[in-house]
C-alpha cells in the first residue's frame, strides 16, 4: 500500500513523505506539488503505523482547501478518516472552545459574530461613549482591535498610552471587551486567542491535546501571525512533530499580520529540525522560471531556493512600454485578441494582473469595447464597488435632489449623526404624502417635526448637497468629483483608517475623478449636462455584467488574488514605481520585499507566456503622472526580456513636479494613426502639436479615425485633455 502512496513522486517528493517523523520544514516553491506533498505525507504516516488519524492535526487557511486535503487523504487510504482533525485556524479553534466552553470562560451558546456583527458592535459602543465617528471611525477601531488580538494582546497588556489615538483606541477595545463578555460574543480573532489563553490557563488540557496530536502539519506556513504561530507552538510539546510547509518567497500578506519571520526562525525553534527544498517546477518554461529566481535574489534573509523544470525553454517576457494607460489597456487587448484568435486558445486561459484595484477600469473600458467577456476574480468591476457607489450617489442627488436611492445611500456616509428613528420618519412622510425623501426632509425641518439634533443633523447633509451643486455649477467635471469627494468627507472617512483596504479605496475613489477627466459625452447627448451624461455612462457600464465563472472569459484580479492560481498566458499591467512596488512599501521598512515577493508570485502565475506593461504617462491621485518603469523590470535578466517596442525617451522632473512630457521618437516608437491627420499628415503618437487655447502639447493617445477620432493631448498649461480631431485644429510642431 506505501508503494501506492509514494508513486509517482519525484525524489525530492519522495524524501519528504517518506521522511522520519520529526520536526520538518519542507520549503515547497511555486508549482512544485506541495498539497500533493503534504496529503502523500499524512496518508504515508497513517499507512506506515507513524500516526493514527486520531493524533494527526493539519491546519491550512480555507475551508475548500481544507476539504480538499481531507478528500484526497481518504481517496490515497480508501477509507474515512475518522477522528483526523483537519481544518482553518479558526475552525479548529472553534471546535475546542465548543468542546471546553467552561474552561475557556464562556458560556455554552456563545455566538460568532461575523465582520459586519462586530462593526455594527464597535458603531455602537463609539455612540455610546459619545466621541464623534467622524474623528473614530468604527472600521479603524475595528482594524485596531483584530490587529491587537492577532498580536495576543488584550487591553490589560498594553499599559498607559501616551497619545490621544493609542488611549482612545484603548478605551474603545476595554469596552468592546467587556460587551462581548456580557452578551456571549466572540469575533474571529477571539477565537483563536481565546483557544490559546485556554491551553495556557489549563495545563491538564494542554498536556491532552499534546499527547493526542503527535503529528502536527501546517500548510502555507509563510501566511501565519503572531497569534497562529504562539498556538502552534504552545500544541507542539516535546512529544509531537511539527512539518511546516510554505514558501518564504510568497510571503505577501505582511499588510494583514502575516509574519514571514515565522518561518524563517522555524529551525532555531526546534533545534534538529530536517529542511527539504521541493524545486522542481511542473507549471513553468524554464525562461519564466529564471526570470523568478533571478528576481527573487535581490531579497535578503531568504531560506534559498531555486525553480527549474524539465519542460521547454518558452518564449522570451514581452515588455511593452506604452504612452499611458489607454495605450496600455489597448496593447493588452489586441494581444488577448490575437491570442484567442486561435481555435487552440481560450479566453480562460488569460490573467490580467495589477497591483491595485483601481487600474482595472480603464482595462475594464478596454476589453468591454473590443466586446471580449471578462471576471474580476475575487472582487466587483468598477463601478460596482461600494464606496464608488457611495460617490455617485452623492452626485446623483447634486445632480437630482429627487433621487430617492441616492438620498439613502449618501445621507449617512460617511455617518453624520442621523439615526435610524429619523429616517424612519422621513420615509413614512414621503410615502404618505407621494413625495421625495428630500422633500419630506424639507418639510421635516420646517415644520419642526423632528428633535433639535436631528433636525440639525439632517439639515446640515441638505445644506451639503445644495452647496455643492451651487459650487460646481461652472467647474469641470473632473474638479466637481474632486470637490465632492473633498467636501463630503468620503476620501477622509477612509484615510483615517490606516490599513490596506482603506487605502484601496481611497485609490477607486481617485480614479473616479480620473474617469470623469478621460470621459467625453457623446455627441449626439447635447442636452444633458457632463455631470448627468456621465452618471448615465457609469450607470449602463455598471449594468454590463461581468462574465459568470463558467464562461469563457478572461480573468482579471489583483496580485493578491492571484496567489495559488496559475494560467497559461499573464499580463502584469502597471510596472512602474510608485505603483509596483506600490508608493507606500518605499516609505515601511521591509515592505520592498514583501513588493517583490509579490511580483515573484505575479511571474510564477504564468505557465506558457508572460506580458509586462508600463506607461511613460499615468493619471494618479487626480493628475497626470510620469514615473520610470519599475525597479523589479531592471532586475530581471536582460537575455530573457524581449522589448516589443523601444521605450520612448522622456526627459524626467524632479519626483514631485509634473510639466510636459518630451518624446523622442525613431521608427520603432512612431506609430502612425490612419485615416487621421494633422495638417494633413497622419498623427503620430509622441508628436508635438499646438491648440489655439491651450497651447503647446504632445500626443498621448488616439481613439477612432478620421474626423470623428478622438486625441489625447497632454498640454503643458491644462494637463491632458481628449479633444475631437476636426473639432480640435491642432497644428503640427514636429
Amino acid at each position: 500500500m506505501t508503494e501506492l502512496i509514494t508513486q509517482h513522486l519525484n525524489e525530492p517528493q519522495h524524501e519528504a513523505v517518506t521522511a522520519e517523523p520529526k520536526h520538518l520544514l519542507i520549503l515547497a516553491g511555486a508549482g512544485s506539488g506541495k498539497t500533493r506533498v503534504l496529503v502523500h505525507r499524512i496518508a504515508y504516516l497513517i499507512e506506515t503505523g507513524h500516526a493514527t488519524p486520531y493524533s494527526i492535526l493539519a491546519v491550512t487557511f480555507t475551508n475548500k482547501a481544507a476539504k480538499e486535503m481531507r478528500d484526497r487523504i481518504e481517496a490515497l487510504l480508501n477509507r474515512p478518516t475518522q477522528g483526523m482533525w483537519v481544518g482553518t485556524f479558526h475552525g479548529l479553534a472553534h471546535r475546542l472552545l465548543r468542546t471546553h466552553w467552561k474552561e475557556a470562560g464562556l458560556p455554552e451558546h456563545f455566538q460568532i459574530m461575523d465582520s459586519d456583527d462586530q462593526h455594527r458592535l464597535i458603531r455602537r459602543i463609539i455612540k455610546t461613549m459619545q466621541l464623534d465617528e467622524t474623528k473614530w471611525p468604527p472600521k479603524q477601531a475595528q482594524w485596531f482591535i483584530n490587529n491587537k488580538k492577532d498580536e495576543g494582546i488584550r487591553p490589560h497588556a498594553m499599559g498607559d498610552q501616551d497619545d490621544v489615538f493609542n488611549t482612545t483606541m484603548l478605551q474603545i477595545y476595554e469596552t468592546y471587551e467587556k460587551t462581548c463578555q456580557q452578551s456571549g460574543l466572540v469575533d474571529f480573532a477571539e477565537l483563536l486567542l481565546r483557544a490559546y489563553e485556554m491551553w495556557q490557563n489549563n495545563p491538564e488540557l494542554l498536556a491532552h491535546y499534546q499527547a493526542r496530536f503527535n503529528q502536527v502539519l501546517v500548510d502555507e506556513f509563510q501566511d501565519t501571525n503572531g497569534i497562529q504561530y504562539a498556538w502552534l507552538r504552545l500544541l507542539a510539546g516535546d512529544n509531537t512533530h511539527f512539518t511546516a510547509v510554505g514558501d518564504d518567497d510568497q510571503s505577501i500578506y505582511g499588510w494583514r499580520g502575516a509574519k514571514i519571520e515565522n518561518i524563517q526562525r522555524f529551525t532555531r525553534d526546534y533545534p534538529g529540525t530536517y529542511t527539504l527544498r521541493l524545486e522542481q517546477n511542473y507549471r513553468s518554461t524554464s525562461t519564466i522560471l529564471n526570470a523568478a529566481n533571478t528576481l527573487i535574489s535581490h531579497n535578503t534573509g531568504r531560506l534559498g531556493k531555486e525553480l527549474w523544470t524539465a519542460g521547454e525553454k518558452g518564449d522570451p517576457i514581452a515588455l511593452y512600454a506604452a504612452f499611458n494607460e489607454q495605450d496600455e489597456a489597448r496593447y493588452i487587448v489586441e494581444r488577448i485578441s490575437s491570442w484567442v484568435a486561435s481555435p487552440d486558445n481560450k479566453r480562460s486561459d488569460v490573467a490580467i494582473l495589477y497591483r491595485s484595484n483601481a487600474q482595472s477600469r480603464v482595462l475594464e473600458e478596454a476589453l468591454l469595447k473590443a466586446g471580449i467577456p471578462y471576471r474580476i476574480y475575487g472582487g466587483q468591476r468598477f463601478f460596482e464597488r461600494a464606496e464608488i457607489k457611495d460617490a455617485l450617489a452623492y452626485l446623483r442627488l447634486m445632480a437630482n435632489r429627487h433621487d430617492d436611492a441616492a438620498f439613502e445611500r449618501a445621507v449617512n456616509m460617511p455617518t453624520r449623526g442621523i439615526g435610524g428613528i429619523t429616517l424612519d420618519i422621513i420615509r413614512s412622510q414621503a410615502r404618505e404624502r407621494e413625495i421625495s425623501l428630500w422633500q419630506s426632509t424639507e418639510n421635516l425641518i420646517n415644520s419642526e417635526h423632528l428633535s433639535s439634533r436631528a433636525s440639525t443633523a439632517v439639515g446640515q447633509f441638505l445644506e451639503l448637497i445644495s452647496t455643492l451643486a451651487r459650487h460646481c455649477e461652472d467647474l469641470a467635471l473632473e474638479e466637481q468629483i474632486e470637490k465632492m469627494l473633498q467636501t463630503s468627507g468620503l476620501l477622509q472617512h477612509y484615510q483615517q483608517q490606516r490599513n490596506e483596504k482603506a487605502q484601496a479605496r481611497v485609490e477607486n475613489l481617485e480614479e473616479l475623478a480620473n474617469a470623469a477627466a478621460q470621459f467625453t459625452p457623446p455627441e449626439e447627448d447635447t442636452r444633458t449636462t457632463p455631470l448627468v451624461a456621465f452618471l448615465s455612462h457609469a450607470a449602463l457600464e455598471a449594468g454590463e455584467m461581468q462574465a459568470s465563472e463558467y464562461d469563457d472569459c478572461v480573468q482579471m484580479m489583483t496580485l493578491h488574488s492571484a496567489k495559488g492560481l496559475e494560467f497559461p498566458f499573464v499580463f502584469l499591467a502597471g510596472m512602474e514605481e510608485g505603483l509596483f512596488p506600490h508608493q507606500m512599501s518605499l516609505q515601511e521598512e521591509g515592505r520592498l520585499e514583501e513588493e517583490r515577493r509579490l511580483c515573484y508570485v505575479g511571474i510564477t502565475r504564468a505557465r506558457k507566456k508572460i506580458v509586462m506593461t508600463h506607461a511613460e504617462t499615468r493619471r494618479l491621485h487626480g493628475r497626470e503622472m510620469m514615473h520610470a518603469p519599475s525597479r523589479f523590470i531592471s532586475e530581471l535578466p536582460n537575455e530573457l526580456v524581449e522589448h516589443v517596442r523601444a521605450k520612448a525617451v522622456v526627459s524626467r522632473p524632479s519626483a514631485d513636479f509634473h510639466p510636459r512630457p518630451s518624446f523622442k521618437t525613431d521608427a520603432a516608437t512612431n506609430i502612425a494613426v490612419a485615416a487621421t491627420t494633422i495638417d494633413g499628415a497622419p498623427v503620430q503618437l509622441g508628436q508635438r502639436v499646438k491648440h489655439a487655447k491651450f497651447g503647446e502639447g504632445v500626443v498621448l493617445n488616439c481613439e477612432g479615425q478620421g474626423e470623428q477620432a478622438r486625441l489625447q493631448v497632454y498640454f503643458e498649461s491644462v494637463g491632458s485633455k481628449w479633444l475631437v480631431a476636426s473639432f480640435a485644429k491642432l497644428e503640427s510642431l514636429s
